[in-house]
């Protein structure tokens, strides 16, 4: 209780504190100059030996960033007094000749222009009267110069074509997208329907298709057809080899040979190499 009634009757623990005005020069500060030999201290980063000129630290690729200060700019700016931008001078009076009057811009006398020929009505005029050389077309343009009046007003005079009182223009909107039948597969279903139509029309067309009757082939026929029997030779060997018998022999019988070549020949599609003697193809 006794520090509640201290905390209530202390009126600088509620009071508002006023805002802290600073100055336009703490706001927005002015640009950094660039840097002179008399702003140079001992142990800066653009400390030199030697002579030193104003114009070494007005060259970007030379001057060095103080460290936790940002770089220098290598530009000469101008004074206090010079306004930067573009100064537009008032020439419209202000607001009080804005309210006194209204200026009202005047049309301009626009300059005669000539008007365009009327080569159509010229061109019937010149058939009508029989002229039908160009010599004579010439002379009739002299004569009956006709031009394309401003105020006709034919062109302008167009018949609007006539729309429906409930016209509504502009593109149409895309179809909403039926979900329902794509997760039914309806769309599947009604293919399926149509291939069983199209083959139940396909049997009924052979069924009701007139068969012809029997034909019967003819010599000239047959000998298109006919196929003369190649004569296999038998493969060349050299006369001294041809009586010889095989020195070894790994089958017992002939039958168990003939056994182990069929085993050979079915299992030929699924063996490696290039006599399809090696390891399977599949594990």
């Amino acid at each position: 209780m006794p520090e509640t009634q201290s905390s209530r009757q202390d009126p600088r623990r509620w009071k508002k504190k006023q805002p802290v005005c600073r100055t336009v020069s703490q706001i927005c500060p002015p640009p950094r100059r660039p840097l002179t030999v008399a702003d140079i201290r001992p142990g800066m980063e653009n400390e030199r030996l030697g002579v030193v000129r104003d114009s070494m630290f007005q060259n970007p690729l030379i001057v060095k960033a103080e460290l936790g200060k940002p770089r220098e700019r290598s530009c000469s700016l101008p004074g206090i007094d010079f306004n930067y931008g573009l100064y537009t001078r008032g020439l419209d009076g202000g607001v009080p000749e804005a309210i006194g009057h209204w200026n009202v811009f005047k049309q301009q006398p626009t300059c005669p222009h000539e008007l365009t020929r009327n080569y159509i009505a010229m061109n019937r005029g010149a058939v009508k009267a029989g002229l039908v050389t160009a010599r004579e077309n010439f002379l009739y343009r002299q004569l009956n110069d006709i031009r394309i009046s401003d105020q006709d007003d034919r062109r302008v005079k167009k018949e609007l074509p006539s729309l429906p009182p409930n016209m509504t223009f502009g593109t149409p909107a895309r179809p909403s997208t039926p979900f329902f039948d794509l997760l039914q597969h309806r769309y599947q279903q009604l293919w399926a329907q149509e291939q069983k139509a199209t083959q139940k029309a396909i049997k009924l067309e052979k069924k009701h298709k007139v068969i012809l009757g029997k034909l019967y082939e003819t010599r000239s026929s047959q000998l298109r057809k006919y196929k003369p029997p190649v004569k296999l030779d038998a493969l060349w060997h050299m006369p001294h080899f041809q009586k010889v018998h095989p020195h070894l022999d790994t089958f017992p019988t002939e039958a168990d040979r003939q056994r182990a070549f069929r085993a050979h020949q079915e299992e030929h599609a699924v063996r490696q190499g290039t006599l399809r003697m090696g390891n399977y193809t599949h594990p």
